[in-house]
């Protein structure tokens, strides 16, 4: 027994010594380490790994590899406290470091190193393996630099498992950098904490790669225009992710109209048409311009009836839309605001004053390429002759700048429309392919088999039959693109898959009469006229008026 209690004391003996070893400053150190848990998006553990706090706020450093693929994440303290991770504030993939935001921590931050550590310094990795931290003692083994100003530490000592992003402090309890693992080496290295402290957002943060693999809202730039652009950017991202962009600004910038814009098309999107209202109104109370604020409420209003028409909400009529836009114009008369009066106009049914209204601000600062093929639009529903149309549209497409030409494919399709009208067919295919072609995206059935009504005019019946199989691949089940297919078909002799086509558009449609009427045309081209006859008088039968003169016709002969 004796042998023990010897053996003992030298154990608590050393073990104190150990501790007198260590300045107080990083044992005091020791209460900014945390655990970072990440969660996928069913809840279940994706990750664990550490952290720092480094200021009163809740800012807090780790890796990132352990935010990829996480829903959210929270912190467990020295205390055993566990808070939620509710923004990225920046990351830096190469060097696999995080900084981020904790909402409800108390932390008792660590102060970051004044000067690099040097090679031969002792310092101390702190870790926390959930029995409290113990700081561990090593020498800095080398330092190299890279991006020109951060340091890049390489120790000889054995890290302990579950170490990765736990800080290393000099004595002073300041932070030097993070562990990283090496993959190469026995060694362990530590990335300076100043690239950490570094990192930030910015108003493309919404479509950063990394960040769009992670759940957690990025926060917003703290530069105003950054801020600006990420709420544009918004508009595209997850409704989570935009909700928390919107929310920040708001706080950010509660006199900017801006936000309010934005969380009301939320709100609109949402159909919470009330909520929208408020919010537009608290826009009206708190917005330094004003204008601003009665104008966005205009648009905002104007933009539901016109897109949102089929959601009554009786609060909200074209002319109260017209009744804000008139205020800020009141305001201050700036072109933009006359330019949403005029569309108001226009939505109204008075395309005269909104044809007026639109001519007019060609001559201001705001002339645009829109302003021309608005003003195309009033031409149209006034029924201007098709040249006038047509003029007003080359000049909207002139007037696009070549290096952004696909903001110009709305005025190709209204131009093709035009053309179309004025039985100019082959101009017509040209636009409708250039419309094609710059909106890169997939066309409808519709449009294919609309070009190809204008291809078989031109006499282009090839690329019309081309553009009815685009249409019969993409909407297999409708009868009336076999029936147009058949018709072509025969039209170019092709009279042997006109008959495989029609019988296809009867077997969709059994009472479809246009079917039995090119598959009777069909057949008595091929010379079986007892079938083709018999097929004209089903036609006839399912009430179709052509049927009977072509019976007249091929009976008699």
């Amino acid at each position: 027994m004796k042998r023990i209690s010897t053996f003992l004391i030298a154990i608590i003996a050393a073990s104190c010594m150990q501790c007198l070893a260590q300045p107080a400053a990083v044992k005091n150190a020791a209460k900014s380490v945390f655990k970072l848990t990440t969660y996928k998006a069913d809840g279940t553990v994706l990750s664990e790994s550490n952290g720092v706090f480094i200021s009163e706020d809740g800012t807090a450093v780790g890796a990132l590899k352990p935010f990829i693929g996480a829903e959210r994440a929270t912190v467990t303290d020295s205390k055993g406290k566990q808070a939620e991770v509710s923004r990225i504030l920046g990351v830096n993939e190469i060097y696999d470091m995080a900084r981020f935001k904790v909402s409800g921590a108390k932390p008792v931050p660590a102060s970051p190193a004044n000067a690099p550590a040097k090679a031969g310094e002792k310092v101390w990795l702190i870790t926390d393996n959930g029995k409290g931290s113990q700081p561990k003692e090593t020498t800095v083994k080398s330092v190299e630099t890279f991006m020109d100003k951060y340091s890049y530490y390489i120790f000889t000592m054995h890290a302990p498992d579950k170490s990765n992003a736990c800080p290393f402090v000099n004595a002073q309890g300041e932070v030097v950098g993070l562990l990283k693992p090496s993959a190469t080496s026995t060694d362990t290295h530590a990335t300076d904490l100043n690239l950490a402290l570094s990192l930030h957002t910015t108003g493309f943060a919404l479509s950063d790669p990394n960040l769009r693999q992670i759940g957690i809202p990025p926060a917003l730039p703290q530069d105003k225009e950054q801020a600006l652009l990420a709420l544009i950017m918004a508009e595209t991202a997850d409704s989570a992710k935009r909700v928390a962009i919107v929310n920040d600004f708001l706080t950010q910038y509660p006199t900017l109209v801006d936000g309010y814009s934005a969380m009301a098309r939320i709100q609109v999107n949402n159909d919470d048409f009330d909520g929208a209202a408020k919010t537009m109104e608290t826009a009206i109370k708190l917005a330094e311009k004003k204008d601003e604020a009665h104008a966005g409420y205009g648009k905002i209003i104007y933009d539901k009836l016109i897109y949102k028409a089929d959601k009554p909400y009786e609060d909200w009529t074209i002319d109260k839309a017209e009744e804000e836009t008139n205020k800020a114009y009141a305001m201050n008369p700036q072109p933009t605001y006359r330019h949403q009066l005029a569309q108001i106009t226009f939505t109204k049914g008075d395309y005269q004053k909104a044809y007026d209204e639109f001519t007019l601000l060609l001559d201001t600062p705001i002339r645009n390429p829109e302003l021309f093929y608005e003003a195309a639009q009033c031409k149209t529903m006034l029924k201007a002759p098709q040249t006038e149309i047509i003029a007003l549209l080359d000049s909207a497409i002139n007037n696009t700048d070549t290096l952004r030409i696909r903001e110009a494919a709305p005025y190709f399709l209204a131009r093709a429309e035009a053309y179309n009208a004025a039985d100019s067919f082959r101009q017509a295919v040209f636009d409708y392919t250039r419309y094609e072609i710059l909106s890169n995206q997939r066309m409808t059935p519709q449009f294919y088999y609309i070009r190809s009504q204008a291809e078989v005019n031109a006499r282009l019946y090839q690329q019309a039959l081309g553009d009815l199989a685009a249409a019969i691949m993409l909407s297999p089940e409708e009868p009336t693109y076999y029936a147009e297919m058949a018709s072509l078909q025969l039209r170019v002799n092709m009279a042997e898959d006109a008959i495989k086509t029609a019988n296809r558009c009867i077997e969709l449609a059994p009472e479809y009469s246009d079917g039995y009427l090119l598959l009777g045309l069909a057949q008595i081209s091929k010379g079986d006229k007892q079938s083709g006859l018999a097929n004209l008088d089903k036609a006839k039968e399912l009430g179709n008026p052509q049927a009977q003169p072509l019976i007249d016709k091929y009976a008699k002969e």
